[in-house]
């Protein structure tokens, strides 16, 4: 066994005992800051993301509805609605991002006819996430 001398102790290594809770309480409070910071961001940029993908998917089917006419001469009536373009998707019949359904009207208010999701809410009208997207005017 070795002896400790006076010159080996150190009395300051007696008095860290590592991070106050003051401390760790602000690091988690400045943490806490920076998620909500980035998470706000990051949630508006998915909301966009939706929306715009609703567009191109208006897009998508009102190419299919366009092939359909070519072949029928006019666009599905109501009661078929975006069942009767089908058989012109490689896939199924899509939802929209939010997983409703397109509203299909011919003729349409505002074209030939009108494709629209309604957002998030899906009810007519809305802003931001609640935004209507639809066949006659591009997402801005």
């Amino acid at each position: 066994m070795t002896k400790v001398s006076k010159q080996d102790f150190n009395p300051t290594l007696l008095n860290s005992s590592g991070f106050t809770i003051l401390e760790i309480i602000a690091v988690i409070v400045i943490i806490g800051m920076l998620w909500a910071l980035v998470a706000t961001n990051f949630m508006g940029k998915v909301d966009q993301a939706r929306q715009v993908d609703a567009q191109v998917q208006i897009g998508m089917l009102g190419q299919a509805l366009d092939l359909y006419r070519l072949e029928k001469g006019k666009y599905p009536p109501n009661e078929e609605g975006l069942q009767a373009i089908q058989s012109y998707l490689k896939k199924e019949l899509p939802k929209d991002p939010w997983g409703n359904e397109f509203h299909y009207k011919y003729p349409g208010d505002h074209g030939d006819y009108d494709l629209v999701s309604y957002g998030a809410d899906n009810a007519e009208g809305g802003e931001d996430n609640d935004l209507d997207i639809v066949s006659w005017k591009n997402f801005e």
